[in-house]
């Protein structure tokens, strides 16, 4: 007879990780610091609930920010996402009936803190990705420095919709290959 596996722990919404990150004053937006965690793990980066902030380059004011409830959870469920078979990476992204304005802004500031968090684990410091990891990590930071220009709403949340389903894709490709390098070269970090 098989156990059950505890269900993984459900992500914080983006409000409440906004609200908490503004009250904690933090300096960083909540997409971005999700999409910074999620580049982090993806690339192999190893962290504990209690350090991950000091992973990331971040300086919470004191030890209560770092072990604030809602961080804790964040963490764990971002490392859930990468434990499941296939991983189910999901940006957090402000709820689906916010404005679309705001939805892309804040993929946009995901993708900007995957970016930082997958060169923080230093997982392009010893191999070459491949050629189409370094086509993804390319489109991630042409994502990262866009600004989107609204015109038809419906074209709008197909073309939103589209690129979004990109990033997961891609950001579970990057973490195969990434699990491939560290079985080849050895553990980042």
């Amino acid at each position: 007879m098989q156990t059950a596996r505890p269900a993984p722990p459900e992500t914080p919404t983006h409000a409440a990780l906004a609200a908490a990150l503004a009250d904690l004053a933090l300096g960083v937006d909540a997409s971005e610091l999700h999409g910074s965690l999620t580049g982090y793990l993806c690339a192999g980066g190893s962290t504990g609930a209690d350090d991950w902030l000091d992973r990331l380059a971040l300086e919470p004011a004191d030890e209560a920010t770092a072990a604030h409830p809602l961080l804790r959870v964040l963490h764990a469920s971002a490392v859930a996402q990468f434990a499941s078979d296939p991983p189910r990476p999901q940006p957090l992204l402000p709820a689906a009936n916010a404005p679309l304005e705001q939805r892309a802004e804040a993929l946009v500031e995901w993708c900007r803190g995957f970016l930082g968090g997958y060169g923080l684990a230093g997982a392009l410091a010893s191999v070459e990705p491949s050629a189409v990891a370094a086509d993804v990590l390319s489109d991630f930071g042409t994502i990262a420095g866009s600004h989107f220009d609204y015109d038809d709403e419906a074209e709008d949340a197909r073309a939103f919709a589209d690129v979004l389903e990109f990033v997961r894709d891609a950001t579970a490709l990057l973490h195969r290959e990434s699990r491939r390098r560290t079985l080849t070269v050895g553990r980042v970090h």
